[in-house]
């Protein structure tokens, strides 16, 4: 056994840790050293949705040392970053296995260390959490959630006091103060007088909240007509989404029964992601059994949301994460346009590996496009630091939209419901929400994306994963699909390097480990790994213009017969 990963395995084996724990490790050593490795190998890391892991023993598992090593660290951030006042947090978990129990040692652990705790009595949606944040004036908050991860997992997500998701400078600092710490400081001692449950006086103000952002004078005739289908694919969304819809005038609403109930086994899908068809399956079966005209699916902890509607033939489709995006940015421009409220002091937001038709949409309504990194915490970071712009809503590629900034994550809640007005306003004139889309393509040029995630688990496929992006760097394609390579961006170098003329730019953004080739023929591939899942994702667009409705089917051809030459020739397949 290599010195480090022994060192982390006898830490595990003092008095520190539970006879349980000790027994665990024990056994492992005894007949399972492969497990016993994944399991301390390495701690777990923040990544771009907070801290997810496997559920179970050890440095690199989701477990109440690592969490409460977490919650005792930012204890201690808290106290020196607020020296005299009286600290505050908020926490929230979702239906996944040990949430709720994970959800309490957090509380315990901050109000052992005198800080004052609203805990929700049970599961909530994660936007909730950001709204409640400030709504109840607290100093950070804490949402127990894997998102859409396997069942297997659970995560920590670490929200600021304006409600968005930790960012530089704060990041740094707390998982310093994290790694600085040892297990034995940890305060698992709760003071009850410092918990305090919080439930429907929340929901009600928060459900308020998102039908004021998300409405937008839709007729109530036009309501009336609009027939949704929804499933919350056992998560969290089912205790807020048809109470919001009901509230907001939406009646003709027919839930997926099956999915309905909270389950962290999420035993009628595969995965509980609303990016992959086969999650929405049961959802479009009933979506054709009532006429439906919309399908909404959300995942575990309602941020992301999955929208499918009937193209030209009355197929139900669903559309990806950049034409649900560009459908809701542009419906939200329309109205601001309309109420006089663009006066050159506003904004939208997007991200790096999102659809670059967001920018060319902000230009047409003469607002500004901020790009950022993956992760809505970027776009919340982008609020912060530009107050004197207004926010009109933004999202990106993975199925996440927020409007406006009332919440500072991505939000299905509120996106739902926009979803929603955009849908029964395009039927209420005869069009759709298809429709819609195919007419943005003949306004602005046609963007066409694809995403490729190749997964590598283990500790063998963090090393595949790492040798791929370097490799991508140190042996970078001059073409791709005969198209020549006119600009790579590289975002861990923070350069722009035109490798025809040799010429290098910098760039402005945080460091992250990002590639992005940009061909003459305006195609752009962009590498990632993912921050939460053992995946690297290339991020695949293309465009071409759009006379007419009537050529759409057959420019859509072209461009998915040049995202499949890519994929060939990238040797992605």
């Amino acid at each position: 056994m290599e010195p480090e990963l022994l060192e982390r395995v006898n830490t595990w084996l003092t008095p520190t840790f539970d006879n349980d724990t000790q027994d665990y490790i024990k056994n492992l050593i005894a007949t399972n050293p492969k497990l016993l490795k994944e399991s301390f190998y390495k701690n777990l890391e923040f990544g771009t949705g907070g801290m997810r892991g496997i559920m179970g023993i050890g440095t690199n598992r989701i477990n109440k040392y690592t969490l409460g090593k977490n919650t005792q660290g930012l204890s201690n951030y808290l106290h020196k970053s607020f020296p005299n006042e009286p600290l505050k947090v908020a926490i929230a978990f979702d239906c996944r296995h040990n949430s709720k129990t994970l959800a309490n040692i957090v509380a315990n652990v901050f109000s052992a260390n005198n800080i004052q705790v609203y805990i929700f009595e049970d599961l909530r949606p994660t936007p909730e959490l950001s709204f409640a944040l400030k709504h109840l004036g607290c100093h950070c908050g804490i949402v127990l959630t894997a998102s859409h991860n396997p069942p297997e997992y659970n995560g920590y997500k670490v929200y600021w006091q304006d409600g968005g998701q930790l960012v530089p400078p704060q990041d740094a600092e707390i998982i310093t103060e994290i790694n600085n710490l040892d297990y034995s400081e940890i305060k698992f001692e709760a003071n009850k007088a410092l918990i305090q449950v919080v439930g429907k006086e929340v929901d009600d103000v928060f459900i308020k909240a998102s039908i004021k952002n998300g409405s937008f004078n839709t007729a109530q005739q036009a309501k009336n007509q609009l027939n949704i289908v929804f499933t919350s694919l056992h998560g969290t969304s089912i205790t807020i989404i048809p109470d919001t819809l009901k509230q907001a005038g939406y009646k003709n609403l027919h839930i997926v029964e099956e999915q309905a109930e909270p389950n962290g086994d999420f035993p009628t899908v595969e995965s509980p992601n609303p990016e992959e068809p086969e999650a929405l399956k049961m959802a479009l079966e009933l979506a054709d059994k009532v006429q439906g005209d919309l399908v909404i699916g959300t995942d575990p902890d309602s941020d992301r949301i999955g929208v499918a509607v009937r193209d030209f033939n009355g197929k139900m489709t669903l559309l990806n994460g950049n034409q649900a995006m560009l459908l809701m940015t542009d419906f939200l421009l329309k109205q601001w346009q309309t109420e006089g409220k663009i006066k050159g002091k506003e904004f939208i937001g997007s991200t790096i590996v999102s659809t670059p038709m967001m920018s060319v949409l902000a230009k047409a309504y003469n607002v500004e496009c901020k790009i950022g990194l993956t992760g809505f915490k970027w776009i919340a970071k982008m609020i912060k630091d530009f107050p004197e712009l207004d926010f009109i809503g933004g999202g990106e590629e993975s199925f996440g939209f927020m409007v406006g900034d009332f919440v500072r994550d991505k939000d299905a809640v509120t996106s739902t419901l926009l979803a929603c007005e955009i849908a029964a306003q395009a039927k209420a004139k005869g069009s759709s929400m298809y429709q819609e889309l195919i007419q943005l393509y003949v306004t602005h040029g046609f963007y066409k994306e694809r995403l490729i995630s190749i997964t590598k688990k283990g500790i063998e496929g963090a090393q595949e994963i790492k040798q791929m992006m370097i490799d991508f760097r140190n042996k970078p394609l001059s073409v791709i699909n005969n198209s020549k390579v006119i600009k790579i961006e590289d975002y861990q170098s923070s350069i722009a390097l035109n490798p025809i003329s040799g010429k290098e730019a910098p760039i402005s953004v945080p460091k992250s480990n990002v590639l992005i080739y940009y061909t003459e023929d305006g195609s752009q591939i962009a590498l990632r790994p993912s921050g939460t899942e053992p995946k690297i994702k290339f991020y695949i667009s293309v465009n071409t213009t759009l006379d007419s409705v009537s050529d759409f089917e057959a420019k859509e051809q072209q461009l998915e017969t040049k995202i499949n030459a890519i994929i060939k020739d990238m040797h992605l397949i």
